[in-house]
């Protein structure tokens, strides 16, 4: 029988120290990051902000004050007008309830698209970038051929090929998108597989999973995360649009770009209905933008440092 080896503690103790110092010093990074986020007045309230708007739009089943597919007042009553804050709609809908319920799909439509395109995006940009060959050109001329067409004018495209609903601007946008985050993705990638912590990585034994994963993807996370934070907001614009044109989501739901549609026909005499809703996306879509200016400087070591 063949005897077990001791365990050596002298070896368990310095991995162990060396795991913590690890998290220690992730720690510390994030800690200092936060500091430098909070001192920026802009990137601070926007996200208070938008904290509110995404409880508020959680607790729209619990705070709604009128169902939001109900008739609640007279048909486009002022803002006041039978107990109703922000007034009625055209078929004397509580718009105040139907902001509160459109946010649900709004926030969904803005992250949805730009958590799935991002996913996507680090697999094939990361791919592309750290193996070469003919994966990356295939994949380049396809997001050369992509660039062709604007994002707007491409998602419309897809959306208007299948069936309206928000599923289909979930995967519209999501294509849409992914080739704007993949190109960045690449070549973020190929500047990093160039340092030269790469190459003493690779000489000291490293493969190309544990390159990739320790070394590649956490200096590829900030840049990728501010870009897709001030994606979303431009997103959620998207999304509302396709529903504005009627290839997102269908009425009687509640959706901010919806609401938008519904209110032309009566600008003039009910101008409340567009504008609740409207002014509403464009808060929502410059907040998401302020955070992403916050993170920028947040996670950049040179900025911070300033």
């Amino acid at each position: 029988m063949t005897q077990r080896q001791p365990i050596d503690s002298g070896k368990v103790d310095s991995a162990w120290q060396i795991r913590r110092d690890r998290m220690r010093f992730h720690l510390r990074t994030l800690r200092l990051a936060w500091y430098a986020y909070a001192k920026d007045n802009a990137a601070l309230g926007a996200l208070i902000f938008l904290a509110i708007i995404i409880l508020i739009s959680l607790l729209a089943p619990v705070i709604s004050p009128y169902d939001p597919a109900e008739a609640a007042g007279a048909i486009a009553a002022p803002p006041g007008t039978d107990g109703l804050i922000l007034g009625a709609d055209v078929d004397g809908r509580d718009i105040l309830s139907r902001l509160f319920w459109g946010g649900r799909i709004a926030l969904l439509v803005g992250i949805g698209p730009t958590v799935v395109a991002t996913l996507i995006s680090l697999f094939l940009g990361l791919t592309a970038g750290y193996f070469g060959g003919w994966f990356d050109q295939i994949m380049m001329r396809i997001i050369d051929v992509v660039f062709a067409f604007p994002l707007v004018l491409l998602a419309i495209v897809i959306a208007g090929v299948l069936e309206p609903g928000v599923w289909t601007v979930i995967l519209a946008i999501s294509i849409a998108l992914t080739p704007y985050i993949a190109r960045l993705v690449r070549t973020t990638t190929l500047n990093v597989k160039q340092q030269p912590y790469i190459e003493a990585a690779r000489a000291g034994g490293a493969g190309d999973a544990a390159i990739i994963l320790r070394y590649i993807l956490p200096n590829m996370i900030p840049p990728v995360l501010v870009f897709a934070t001030t994606l979303i907001g431009l997103m959620m614009v998207v999304g509302s649009g396709l529903s504005f044109l009627g290839l997102g989501i269908q009425p009687p739901d509640a959706d901010w770009g919806i609401m938008v549609a519904e209110g032309r026909g009566v600008l003039r005499k009910a101008p409340h209905i567009t504008i609740f809703p409207g002014v509403v996306i464009v808060l929502v879509a410059l907040s998401f933008n302020f955070i992403g200016d916050g993170l920028r400087d947040a996670l950049d070591p040179r900025r911070r440092s300033r």
